[in-house]
């Protein structure tokens, strides 16, 4: 018997068939073992020797496949063709020679860039060692990045509380995001016109021409800086008589782009299909593994994680004979294309993302579905599109004059452009993030000497823009261009800085929030080596000497350690004051922006007296008075445009108006979570009433009547007719309700000071659900189907503490990060299973797991791979920690700081198998969560 690894179960089985009962073809379901999340797992002072752990949820598939390859014939490994399947199949090796399940069995390394027939049986036939190098790549990259994210993060939470991570290609992206954040910032508009006739020639075809030189000189941008000065241009060329110069018209050939690799897929479906990073890497993965079409499983796409633009010699030939039976003979090029990676420090020199039958027509599969054929189609026209011929276009350019009425000659220019032969643009052109359609207009047929007339001339205002935020695929395109991280780990890049709300997408574009500017200044006044692209790039290419057998990868390890520790050791000795003192000038700018009225932008608004400055609290940074404790100001780091920290909140207490039954103030105040309202100040140890304003609201709407309606929540809205027992009205922690006899059911905001007694029982009993606190039964985010292994329906839910997946009696938890409406089915099946062998839990309840259709025996459900979401395992993970007592009881050791800091943040290369809602506890001011 022949024993094959391959990573996910789909691929497995669809090679089993292609294989036959010689061979058994085992999932590992991604990484088996991975460094253990504590201090110490990368030993620099013992020539960095690695501690290994099979991780908790793959021990059962760790022994199965011991089990398998003990008595068996060969051993194929067949994961992945990259450097992390390089490394899941060392590691298995590895452990199973531990276990000492080798014997006699013949070990062989197979790779293959896509899952057909063809390519497994070739790949069969030409068998090979592990790469060690590739190997070395791998150990190098997880030890920098362990490091980077066990010594730097517990110097980001001592010295700036509140901040979660840093690391060696998360940091660096983020400070791409911040810089372009500040440049926009800095960015001061400047005013200038365009004056433009709208012509007509001979035949009555009408184009614009725009106002270019003015006696003899050409105008620039800016050289129409008013309305004034246009309007006089204007009023100079109205109704004069246009005569054509020149016509200039040159042929222009535009060449296709190649086909796609892992970063420009990313990139061109987030511009034409709206799809995250994750999510266009979660569709190619079932396209690359395998789509069941017509009763039969087919890899349709080779490997999605690449930086090669090359496509193999049969592959293009198949293209071409596609196009000429699809288009004509006049759209197949006189010769194949040939391209060659232009990106910097591209590596593994795999095939492009290529469909892997090109006569396979997206319009033509069934099976798939909607994002999954849209993506395949992207692919599909993208790859024929690169072997098709050129498109041929025609841009001209004429020159006009015109006498002004003001005795001085003008002259203005039309441009345009016509495809003569559409070539590859019949079936697909690139997108682009910023366009320029200045060209793209068509011009009519114009001929020296020819008169025209006008028939209108308009003078229009613009302003110069900042430059654009980054989208998620501009970002990535810069990463690329600078050599920052890897195919595979751009989309985990872009998932960990939203997951430690260091940015936030706003219209598509990526913002930093506060804490990321503080994080991303912090480094930069501390540790600037390690976040300069040049630095991060230069790493880069010392990995690639590593993979080509160039380099030894410990000899970078060394190389990067001894200054990285000098650096930590030298900041270890500041004073949180004096980090404070650096990032207040660092951010003034930004924190403290000049006044339009020339004032002191730090003066404190409330006391008039002390210098605002930047403070470190508990729960993160904040803005506070010099004055403190006797002027209690504070705000948030941003100011908004009333000088409140974003417009959010307000500038010290401000009493709104005395409450006519108790007379005691009521005040709208600024708390930790933000703007509340509060009735006097309380005594003898009793605290005040305070009323939280709920979200949607701002702080501007929050009027003395709006204070006194908060105040007097929750509301009686009467007795229910059928208990007599009091419904209430009110806003709690998961917003407005409705509560009678334990049930509580949401309803709009407004409702809550208006809804009557017959609404709020109509309410109830459609919606209530019999639970203290539960919400009402709502409609799934998504639905799943049915489980693959054991049957019964999965689905997505949106739940108290978060969106979950609901499987008979199972709960699993969708991890903090991961979108619900991206949750795969493979991905469902292993947080269940995780869920069930966690005893669904809580105490109690894995009687209750068992019942949901799970057998005791459970196939493993599949686990990402490490490079799915990025290799480039930036941060530490928070260790789960026992309490204190139980832990010494048991003689186990307390989690420090750094064991919480765990493993180097995966962040989506390996969601966790234990997914724990996160508890939060929310009070109108002081609470904690």
């Amino acid at each position: 018997m022949n024993i094959v690894i391959v990573e996910s179960a789909a691929k497995a089985k669809t090679i089993n068939k292609y294989l036959g009962a010689d061979y058994k073809v085992i999932a590992s379901y991604g990484h088996v073992r991975d460094l253990p999340a504590k201090d110490g797992s990368v030993l620099p002072d013992n020539d960095f020797e690695m501690t290994w752990e099979v991780e908790a949820d793959s021990n059962r598939i760790v022994n199965e496949i011991a089990k398998a390859v003990k008595g068996a014939d060969r051993l194929i490994l067949a994961t992945d063709p990259d450097r992390e399947g390089e490394a899941i199949s060392w590691h298995l090796l590895k452990i199973l020679e531990q276990k000492r399940a080798l014997n006699g069995v013949s070990v062989e390394r197979v790779a293959f860039n896509a899952v057909t027939k063809d390519a497994i049986l070739t790949a069969m036939k030409n068998p090979r060692k592990i790469d060690e190098p590739l190997v070395d790549a791998y150990l190098a990259r997880r030890a920098l990045d362990y490091l980077v994210g066990f010594t730097l993060s517990p110097v980001l939470w001592r010295k700036l509380p509140g901040a979660r991570s840093a690391g060696r290609v998360q940091s660096v992206a983020l400070r791409l995001v911040v810089d372009r954040e500040a440049e926009i910032e800095a960015f001061r508009t400047r005013e200038y016109w365009t004056v433009e006739a709208a012509l007509k020639n001979g035949g009555g075809d009408a184009f614009t021409a725009r106002l270019v030189a003015r006696d003899g000189k050409k105008l620039d941008k800016f050289d129409i800086p008013n309305e004034a000065l246009a309007h006089a241009y204007r009023d100079a060329i109205k109704g004069q008589s246009y005569h054509v110069d020149s016509v200039e018209a040159k042929d222009h050939k535009r060449n296709p782009a190649p086909p796609f690799t892992t970063s420009s897929l990313q990139q061109e479906a987030s511009r034409k299909l709206g799809l995250s990073p994750r999510q266009t890497m979660q569709i190619a993965q079932k396209l690359y593994e395998g789509i069941d079409i017509g009763g039969e499983t087919v890899g349709l796409i080779t490997y999605m994680r690449t930086d090669g633009v090359q496509i193999v010699g049969e592959a293009i030939a198949q293209a071409r004979g596609q196009i000429e039976s699809q288009f004509g003979a006049r759209y197949v090029p006189s010769a194949p294309r040939i391209y060659k990676t232009k990106a910097k420090n591209a590596q593994e020199a795999h095939e492009a993302i290529r469909p892997t039958d090109f006569r396979r027509q997206p319009d033509k599969l069934r099976g798939l579905s909607a994002e999954e054929a849209r993506l395949y189609k992207l692919i599909w026209q993208r790859a024929v599109a690169s072997q098709m011929a050129s498109a041929d276009i025609e841009r001209t350019t004429a020159e006009i004059s015109v006498p002004g009425k003001d005795g001085v000659p003008y002259g203005v220019r039309a441009t345009g452009s016509v495809v003569k032969f559409d070539g590859f643009m019949r079936l697909y052109e690139e997108g682009r993030d910023d366009t320029d359609d200045e060209d793209s207009a068509r011009l009519p047929p114009l001929k020296q000497g020819e008169a025209l007339k006008d028939s209108g001339v308009t003078a229009a205002q613009h302003f110069t823009e900042p430059p654009p935020r980054y989208t998620e695929a501009t970002l990535i395109r810069e990463m690329e261009r600078l050599g920052i991280g890897r195919p595979s780990t751009y989309a985990s890049t872009m998932a960990v800085l939203r997951e430690r709300e260091y940015v936030k997408l706003e219209k598509k574009r990526l913002v930093p929030e506060d804490k990321g500017r503080l994080v991303t200044t912090f480094l930069e006044a501390f540790f600037k080596r390690y976040v300069e692209y040049d630095f991060t790039a230069y790493l880069e290419d010392r990995l690639d000497q590593i993979s080509d057998g160039k380099l030894d990868w410990k000899a970078l390890l060394r190389e990067f350690w001894q200054d990285f520790i000098g650096a930590v050791t030298d900041i270890k000795d500041l004073r949180v004051t004096q980090v404070l003192d650096a990032l207040n000038e660092l951010l003034g700018p930004h924190i403290f922006p000049a006044k339009e009225d020339g004032g002191d932008p730090r003066l404190c608004p409330l006391c008039n007296q002390g210098q605002l400055s930047l403070k470190i609290g508990k729960f993160g940074a904040f803005v506070g008075c010099s004055n403190y404790p006797e002027c209690r100001y504070t705000r948030q780091l941003k100011t908004g445009e009333n000088g409140n920290g974003d417009g959010a909140a307000p500038a010290g207490d401000t009493v709104l108006g005395n409450d006519p039954e108790t007379g005691l103030a009521v005040c709208l105040k600024n708390g930790r979570f933000g703007p509340y309202i509060q009735l006097g100040e309380g005594g003898d140890g009793e605290k005040p009433k305070r009323a939280s304003i709920p979200g949607g609201v701002g702080v501007a709407d929050v009027d003395f009547a709006y204070a006194l309606k908060l105040l007097a929540l929750p509301r009686e809205v009467g007795p229910h007719p059928e208990t007599q027992k009091t419904i209430m009205a009110g806003f709690g922690r998961y917003g407005p309700y409705v509560e009678h006899d334990g049930k509580y059911v949401k309803i709009d905001a407004e409702e809550v000071f208006t809804i009557g007694l017959n609404r709020a029982v109509t309410v109830i009993a459609e919606g209530g659900t019999g639970g203290k606190g539960r919400a009402p039964k709502t409609e799934p985010i998504k639905v799943l189907g049915e489980h693959p292994e054991k049957g019964g329906k999965m689905e997505v839910l949106a739940g108290r503490f978060g969106p979950y997946i609901k499987w008979g009696k199972v709960n699993a938890t969708i991890p903090k990060g991961t979108e619900p409406q991206d949750v795969t089915v493979d991905e469902a099946v292993r947080l269940i299973a995780a869920r069930i062998e966690a005893g669904d839990g809580k105490k109690g309840r894995g009687k209750t797991a068992k019942s949901a259709k799970a057998p005791a025996k459970e196939k493993k459900p599949a686990k990402a791979k490490t490079a799915d979401a990025g290799d480039e395992a930036e941060a530490p993970k928070k260790a789960k920690t026992a309490a204190p007592k139980k832990a010494a009881a048991n003689g186990k050791a307390k989690s420090s700081a750094k064991e919480k800091s765990a493993k180097a943040d995966d962040a989506d290369k390996k969601p966790k198998a234990k997914a724990s809602a996160k508890k939060t506890t929310s009070k109108a001011a002081g609470g904690t969560t």
